[in-house]
């Protein structure tokens, strides 16, 4: 990036943000932090960090010296967001609210009050990098392979990604925790957040009962016997081996008992047997809602995939497009595919885009 720009940093108190603000600062641009105020439901929550969060990233600001402003983006969160979280929820699938909070939320409510301040484009401290050539923005993993987040970024489009800056995507972790110590930022040992944007690392469970009724139903095999109650499906997702509290049913094998999948009519939930039961594993699935990081979608042929963030790329096909659908073929069975989750495809380093598993 040549000359100086003016550059909206979105900080959220954690160290690859703080640390993304402090880089681009060195660099000599102006550089102005905005903290992301998303969710005001349960703000003195035991569970929820947003004010303490929202210190961290004033004591950063004023360290690497630059202006910051706290931004409410509530209401857009739960237009944009939170409503299709618990739409896909009571449907019974598994959604990922992280995808739609980066798309709705951090490259569109934030990207466009950015803009509104003057600046040139935002940046944000995602693992993920970026190459302008020909005009066309490419969306490319991050170089620490075990941080990369380009599969929360692949709902992003080429306009979103011209204004788009990722300062760490050629940094490794331990470097940017390095760089925050000698810069004397107080986020350089902060742990990272393992929680949902909104939801933070509350118990997951009595969260979504605030929001959706409940409706136990029974546990079955996959011939129609009952092992079990479960506390309502959307609590679920597939491939799931922890809480199902029928470990030591008479009937079974002695082997763990997963989440195969679900009986929505009957609001039955059907477990089995053993890691890799036949009904874990998938070779093809389908996938709409499509979006392309390019200018024009993927053409069919060979590609990797993931259809779960921590997961290695799998090789596989992909379908024709046809009527905003397609299908993923693999190479080798997939492990727990599950609707509402994102698949993701790449070429090489290249994140293509994806679609929402059905």
């Amino acid at each position: 990036m040549t000359g100086k720009k003016r550059i909206v940093v979105g900080m959220s108190g954690g160290v690859d943000s703080s640390v993304t603000a402090w880089l681009l600062k060195q660099q000599g641009h102006e550089v102005i932090g905005v903290f992301m105020q998303n969710w005001e439901d349960d703000n003195d929550d035991e569970y929820c960090s947003i004010k303490q969060d929202a210190l961290d990233a004033m004591s950063v600001a004023d360290i690497v010296g630059i202006d910051m402003e706290i931004v409410n983006f509530a209401k857009e969160y739960k237009d944009r967001v939170f409503s299709y979280f618990l739409k896909e929820y009571s449907a019974g699938r598994t959604p990922n609210p992280d995808v739609l909070c980066n798309a709705e939320i951090k490259f569109k409510a934030f990207l466009d009050y950015a803009l509104e301040l003057g600046a040139d484009c935002i940046a944000t401290g995602h693992y993920a990098r970026k190459l302008e050539q020909d005009g066309v923005h490419y969306l490319m993993k991050g170089v620490d392979h075990t941080k990369d987040q380009s599969y929360f970024l692949y709902r992003l489009q080429q306009h979103q990604l011209a204004k788009a800056l990722f300062p760490l995507g050629d940094i490794r972790k331990t470097e940017v925790r390095r760089l925050a110590e000698e810069a004397g930022l107080p986020t350089a040992a902060k742990k990272d957040s393992t929680g949902i944007c909104f939801i933070g690392e509350r118990p997951f469970r009595e969260f979504l009962q605030r929001y959706l009724p409940t409706k136990p139903g029974e546990m079955i095999t996959p011939d129609g016997k009952t092992v079990g109650k479960h506390v309502g499906l959307m609590f679920y997702t597939l491939g799931q081996r922890k809480g199902l509290n029928i470990g030591g049913n008479k009937d079974g094998n002695g082997e763990p008992w997963f989440v195969a999948g679900k009986d929505i009519p009957g609001n039955k939930l059907i477990v089995v047997q053993g890691h890799d039961h036949p009904l874990l594993l998938k070779s093809t699935l389908a996938m709409d809602d499509l979006s392309w990081t390019l200018p024009q979608p993927p053409a069919a042929g060979d590609y990797a995939a993931k259809n779960r963030y921590r997961m290695a790329d799998a090789g596989c096909s992909l379908s024709p497009i046809v009527d905003g659908r397609a299908t993923l073929t693999f190479r080798d069975k997939q492990w727990a595919v599950t609707p509402g989750q994102s698949a993701v495809l790449y070429d090489g380093d290249i994140c293509l885009g994806g679609g929402i598993i059905q």
